[in-house]
């Protein structure tokens, strides 16, 4: 009998825990028989339905099974293709090229902001690519590799306008199922989509090139899972195609590095070189529990069934923070400068949270120099409007810089408001007794929420709004979140 088969025949007996008993709805008391698989299950009284949380989760990786509310089975493994991946070519270029027909056949760098002759490379396009630059690459080096590349700073809400112009030209072709990322997608495909990829793949490339613009390219990926998809999309750019039918992809990643597989960054690499795996090959031979070993956590065990061409999801995650950082400008990095950033990114982040319902309970503040940073966190006891959260500011500031050098130039500052609450869930605090004032301060700040969003600019806020040169406070290059149109007032 098989490794699968023996998982599947043996007898699983499953106790949730009981902290999560409020977490879950409807009742399931009843004792699941599966002759098929002499699989038993035995839940508490009055845990029904798990959904998609913590304790779902886990019961997915168990043994190849799957939880649905009429119990566990069979993890499914696809016979065929069933996800499209697409991924933009280096997509903050191209769009600078595509707003720009100067740029266009030109080796294009975007930068932080304007005259950053001392910064980064944050994206760069396909020419420049071709010379050697990279992303994150100092703009000093970009140069010696290619002495013509053209700088320009980051517009965020032009790239956020591009990227819901192309999702709608995406899904006139195919549904959406993810967005990944501001230049990443992925669909799921019917029966008629799976039999002809090829053809699919090419209308979603002239939809974008006719409607959009030539400059812009994508690279797409076709395999049985997600995850598969997204290698199969890297492996050939720009402007390439890959399929991946189930029987061809142990060959296909047999042929890639550990560094080319999503999950996989260095500190991993030397995990697993400890653990005596240096290939693609010999981590395909490893068992799920050896991947979790390895990784530490269940990350480990949901890769080795993705890369296996299970059809594994991943599980919807929690928002825990909000936040923004910055890169000062060389001539905005005194400690007053840096000061008045911070609280600027700060009012951003309070707003974006009041936006999502949440009430936050922990500050965290990180100011970085040239050489070293200095950090500390600040209570806030479940606060969402302004003033409470700039107090906490004034004070953890003073915290912070009160053992900062005075003539430190400072680089970069980063504010977060964590340990979040639903305001749904809030409790006011017993000890602070101050919730009628913050009831007080919460409807004012809301009203200037919904003022600036009337007028789609700040035109009103607590204390002075000076956004430094170069604008883009709290709206920036993002990879992973899509920047709402509020983030640019």
């Amino acid at each position: 009998m098989d490794g699968n088969r023996q998982h599947l025949f043996r007898t699983c007996e499953i106790h949730v825990a009981m902290r999560y008993k409020t977490r879950l709805s409807g009742i399931l008391s009843q004792t699941f028989q599966r002759p098929a698989f002499g699989l038993a299950i035995f839940l508490p009284d009055g845990l029904g339905h798990l959904g998609r949380g913590p304790i779902a989760y886990m019961f997915t990786l168990c043994s190849h099974l799957r939880l649905t509310r009429f119990g566990l089975e069979p993890m499914r493994k696809p016979t065929t293709i069933e996800h499209l991946y697409l991924d933009f070519d280096g997509f903050f270029a191209s769009v600078e090229q595509l707003r720009d027909p100067h740029l266009r056949g030109r080796p294009v760098g975007v930068i932080p902001y304007a005259g950053g002759g001392r910064t980064c490379i944050i994206a760069c396009s396909r020419e420049a690519k071709a010379r050697g630059v990279k992303n994150i690459m100092m703009v000093d080096e970009a140069r010696r590799l290619c002495r013509d590349i053209v700088l320009v700073p980051q517009k965020p809400d032009l790239y956020r306008r591009a990227h819901n112009a192309l999702i709608s030209e995406i899904g006139s072709v195919i549904p959406v199922d993810q967005v990944k990322s501001i230049d990443e997608v992925s669909c799921w495909l019917d029966e008629t989509q799976r039999s002809e990829p090829t053809d699919l793949a090419q209308r979603i490339k002239n939809t974008i090139r006719y409607n959009i613009g030539a400059t812009l390219t994508c690279s797409i990926g076709f395999a049985a899972n997600r995850h598969l998809a997204k290698i199969a999309s890297d492996t050939k750019k720009p402007d390439g195609l890959t399929i991946w039918y189930p029987e061809d992809v142990p060959a296909q990643l047999a042929r890639l590095k550990l560094e080319d597989i999503p999950g996989i960054g260095r500190s991993m690499v030397k995990r697993l070189a400890a653990a005596r795996v240096g290939d693609v090959p010999g981590l395909l031979a490893l068992q799920p529990k050896q991947m979790r070993a390895i990784w530490r956590n269940v990350t480990g065990e949901r890769l080795w069934y993705a890369l296996h061409g299970y059809a594994v999801e991943a599980p919807e995650t929690e928002r825990n923070m909000f936040g923004h950082a910055r890169v000062l400008p060389p001539d905005q990095r005194s400690l007053d400068d840096a000061r008045a950033i911070t609280r600027l990114l700060l009012v951003k982040a309070a707003r974006r949270m009041r936006r999502s319902n949440f009430y936050a309970s922990a500050l965290y503040l990180w100011v970085k120099g040239f050489e070293r940073g200095w950090g500390n966190v600040a209570p806030l006891g479940e606060v969402q409007d302004d003033m409470a959260i700039l107090a906490a500011l004034n004070e953890l500031w003073e915290r912070v810089t009160a053992v900062i050098p005075p003539m430190t130039k400072i680089m970069r500052v980063s504010v977060t408001l964590g340990e979040l609450t639903l305001d749904t869930a809030r409790q006011p605090d017993l000890f602070a007794n101050d919730d009628k004032e913050r009831q007080r301060c919460e409807a004012l700040s809301r009203t200037m929420d919904g003022l600036n969003s009337r007028f789609g600019q700040t035109v009103v806020s607590v204390g002075p709004w000076a956004p430094p040169a170069g604008g883009n406070v709290g709206s920036k290059i993002s990879y992973t979140r899509i920047p709402e149109a509020e983030d640019n007032w």
